[in-house]
């Protein structure tokens, strides 16, 4: 009887080892790849709040872009918001979710456009305010300007008016006034408006007649002395005035004024005289207690 050597019986075949599913690969990729997606979409969603933020840092110095980076600024935020509240929550997105989160990025963005169009209605009436208050003012300016080319050429007038009239000394207080010696300087003295003017023309008679708030009798003249005497009657007092000459002011006082009234005769003829009587401005009731006296013209 024979042994056979000893050792493995070979049976005809050999044993594998088993083998992994294929699934199980895939799900792990499909795990790895959603995970970095996640983390993709943090960082993205970080960078663009950083931007936004920055933009919405500049809108505030640059009002000349303000509506255009707030719109599109806005429509961002409102979505990031929408998503975000809802995303932060878990992974996964069902519908009713995903309609709340867009329903709430369109009641967002409708607030945000509402805000903006206030404010770009109030940015619109601060221009055009602006607008009219520049405009004013550069009437004003010019009706300024007029004002002054007008007083300034005023002023000129009466300086070049007064060079022209004669300075002479009053006989009762013995200060320089101005005094017309003809017609012309008579309406540059009137000119002057520093005094109520009453011309006339005066005759020799028995009755007084009235020059403005007085009256005046012309008693006798001297052509060809240039002189003449005349009586003034004035608050119920008589006033002589003998031998007085032409161009000479004659000064007198009446109740209720401290400036004196004053008469200037710059013409003499044969029972005639020609003049004016000058009363201050502010002489009050004087002026007034006269039946037949207004300011010639």
């Amino acid at each position: 009887m024979s042994i056979s050597p000893s050792g493995p019986k070979d049976d005809g075949y050999t044993q594998e080892p088993a083998s992994t599913p294929r699934w199980i690969p895939i799900l792990i990729v499909a795990l790895l790849l959603g995970i970095a997606g996640l983390g993709y979409a943090a960082y993205s969603s970080h960078q663009q709040l950083t931007q936004m933020q920055s933009d919405l840092d500049k809108s505030n110095s640059h009002a000349d872009l303000l509506s255009k980076e707030l719109d599109e600024t806005n429509t961002r935020v409102a979505q990031m918001r929408g998503q975000l509240d809802v995303t932060s929550q878990k992974l996964g997105l069902t519908q009713d979710e995903l309609a709340r989160a867009r329903t709430l990025s369109q009641q967002i963005q409708k607030q945000q456009e509402e805000s903006d169009a206030k404010l770009g209605a109030q940015i619109g009436q601060i221009g055009q305010a602006q607008q009219q208050s520049d405009q004013k003012l550069g009437q004003v300016t010019t009706d300024l300007g007029g004002a002054k080319t007008d007083i300034a050429s005023t002023q000129k007038d009466l300086a070049d008016t007064k060079a022209k009239l004669t300075s002479a000394v009053g006989d009762l207080n013995g200060q320089g006034v101005l005094i017309a010696r003809t017609r012309d300087d008579l309406d540059a003295l009137r000119r002057l408006g520093e005094r109520n003017i009453f011309d006339f023309n005066l005759t020799k008679s028995k009755q007084p007649q009235h020059i403005g708030p007085i009256q005046a009798k012309l008693q006798s003249t001297d052509p060809k002395h240039y002189k003449f005497s005349l009586t003034l009657i004035a608050d119920d007092k008589t006033i002589e005035k003998k031998d007085r000459s032409v161009d000479e002011p004659m000064q007198f006082y009446v109740a209720h004024s401290r400036v004196p009234y004053e008469m200037v005769v710059f013409e003499v003829s044969k029972d005639r005289v020609a003049g004016y009587v000058s009363t201050p401005k502010d002489n009050g009731p004087t002026a007034s207690a006269a039946p037949a006296a207004a300011p010639a013209k």
